[in-house]
């Protein structure tokens, strides 16, 4: 009766391929553009890094990560940002934290000061990463250029384009971008077969991870002690490390509206971004020079080394990282929130291994990072995938799927670390 049932239900129509074939090209562009752009951006930003933060406190004789340096250069990056948003046109887009990973089509206008408050935040040292600008301004010049060019092309493949294109370039690999796009599809009507409409977007995807590791060899691999055989031990301590530390960044996004009210109170870009940067000073004193910039070499820093800290140091430069990342995205720097939030995790986790050594330190990792991931960004398939993809083993995969229902059960349906224009947060 069942085998009966199953068979009247109508498979899904698959679109010929002289449908899908037409979208290679403009996907292979999309993919290399978008690419390029992040790997300049990211260039740019490090060069004029190694500028503030070496060359010159040598040439004025200050330390390079003293707490007189890292106060200066903090607050000096809010005001620089802050006459980004006040004067160049367009203000820098939106507030950023009413955007996600889902990118709106903005203005043209707005494009040059996007990425320039972009390139100021990631080279003076707030705690947040490239990947919401870059797709936001991704996805405004490819759909601007697309549907001009080839106007036939529907407005919302451009940004689909342009969207799977710079997840895949940002992390090396387009399976990361087909999964944000599956999960994105899961809550719509589609028509066909869900491989057909990710062809596109995986092209592209696959287009500027290539392109992104051609030109700029980027690695996720932190190189922590291998795995070996899973066992009991190492079930139970993923199943209590996530949703732990889940907990820990569900305390963020619940302080994230009353963070970004009392700095709106401000009413002024040129308020409340210095006195974001004082505070983000005050921060990085408070955790040293690893808790500064998007994370992601400062992760690899912690992992050279696992047992260099203890327990309560681990967890300081994990609760010091969440609160500067909290501070950074409420007052109004440019940025996203995947890459510190990789580092509370993979600090986090570190800090679970020095406190119970029979936790392993790439389990305690993949754990940490993706309860902080499930908290602060609320995509599954990106939490896991991030997790797995920093230690390299498979064999934790199934150790995580585990690990992500508690901490799953613990975020759903709670505050996102989004907000509404109202200042209301995103459920």
């Amino acid at each position: 009766m069942v085998h009966d049932s199953a068979q009247q239900v109508p498979a899904a129509p698959s679109a010929p391929a002289r449908t899908l074939a037409p979208l290679i090209l403009p996907a292979l562009v999309v993919g290399v553009a978008a690419s390029l752009l992040f790997v300049g951006v990211s260039a740019a930003a490090e060069q004029l890094q190694h500028v503030l933060w070496e060359n010159l406190p040598d040439a004025l004789g200050v330390g390079r990560y003293s707490a007189l340096w890292i106060m200066v250069m903090l607050t000096a990056t809010g005001v620089t940002v802050g006459l980004v948003v006040w004067k160049v046109p367009g203000h820098a887009g939106p507030d950023p934290v009413t955007l996600s990973l889902n990118a709106p089509v903005l203005p043209p206008s707005v494009l040059p000061g996007l990425l320039l408050a972009t390139a100021l935040m990631l080279a003076g040292g707030p705690s947040l990463g490239p990947e919401n600008p870059i797709i936001a301004v991704n996805v405004a010049l490819t759909f601007w250029l697309g549907s001009r060019l080839i106007p036939r092309v529907p407005g919302g493949l451009w940004a689909a384009l342009a969207e799977a294109a710079t997840i895949g370039a940002l992390f090396g690999t387009p399976v990361a971008a087909a999964l944000v796009i599956s999960e994105a599809l899961a809550g719509r009507q589609i028509r066909g077969l869900l491989w057909d409409n990710v062809f596109g977007p995986l092209t592209a995807a696959g287009a500027g991870a290539l392109t992104t590791s051609l030109v700029a060899h980027p690695t996720f691999d932190l190189h922590l002690p291998p795995l070996g055989q899973p066992g009991w031990r190492d079930l139970l301590a993923v199943v209590a490390i996530a949703p732990l530390a889940a907990a820990l960044g569900m305390g963020a996004v619940h302080a994230f509206p009353y963070v970004h009210a009392a700095f709106a109170r401000l009413k002024h870009p040129m308020l409340a971004l210095p006195a974001g940067g004082l505070v983000l000073g005050l921060l990085g004193v408070l955790g040293g020079q690893l808790t500064l910039f998007k994370g992601l070499s400062e992760v690899a820093e912690l992992a050279k080394n696992p047992d260099g800290w203890s327990a309560g140091q681990f967890m300081g430069m994990a609760v010091v990282k969440l609160a500067a990342l909290l501070v950074a995205a409420s007052c109004g720097f440019r940025g996203g929130r995947i890459f510190p939030a990789v580092f509370v995790g993979a600090a986090f986790g570190l800090g679970a291994h020095a406190l119970v050594p029979a936790v392993q330190p790439t389990l305690g990792v993949a754990a940490g990072v993706l309860g902080i991931l499930l908290a602060i960004t609320r995509q599954g398939w990106v939490s896991l995938f991030t997790a797995a993809v920093l230690v390299a083993e498979p064999e934790i995969l199934a150790l995580l799927c585990f690990a992500s229902l508690p901490a799953w059960l613990l975020v759903t349906g709670r505050p996102q670390m989004q907000l509404r224009e109202d200042g209301a947060p995103v459920r």
